[in-house]
């Protein structure tokens, strides 16, 4: 059986945040700036508390079955609301979205190799 790749986004707003939290935010925004965006199996979070109060997490998981993406993004959800809670951040709005890498179309660039011979 194959292993598949999930992606899984967890989406969400900071609510209620005090100025010390906005305060720590602020200090930490370079190291969860988009440009350091991955999906990790510990999960990436990355947020501009400056311009707006959303934040993004990003997390990889694998299964060997398509159901298995049900429980890599309640996982995902587990972890990230973890993540808030050991840190009293109050949070809302709170939405996932994931992926099936192996369900993913191909790329023209993967199509063009997949066509070529010798490869």
């Amino acid at each position: 059986m194959n292993t598949r790749t999930f992606r899984v986004t967890v989406r969400g707003v900071f609510d209620g945040l005090t100025d010390d939290q906005r305060a720590a935010l602020l200090a930490e925004a370079a190291a969860h700036d988009v440009l350091h965006a991955a999906f990790t199996p510990e999960g990436s979070l990355t947020y501009d508390i400056a311009a707006r109060p959303a934040f993004v997490f990003r997390f990889s998981d694998t299964g060997e079955e398509e159901e298995d993406i049900l429980e890599a993004t309640e996982r995902a959800e587990t972890a990230a609301v973890a993540w808030l809670t050991e840190r009293g951040y109050g949070f809302k709005n709170l939405r996932s979205s994931a992926e099936d890498l192996s369900q993913a179309p191909l790329s023209k660039r993967q199509r063009r190799a997949a066509r070529s011979p010798g490869t």
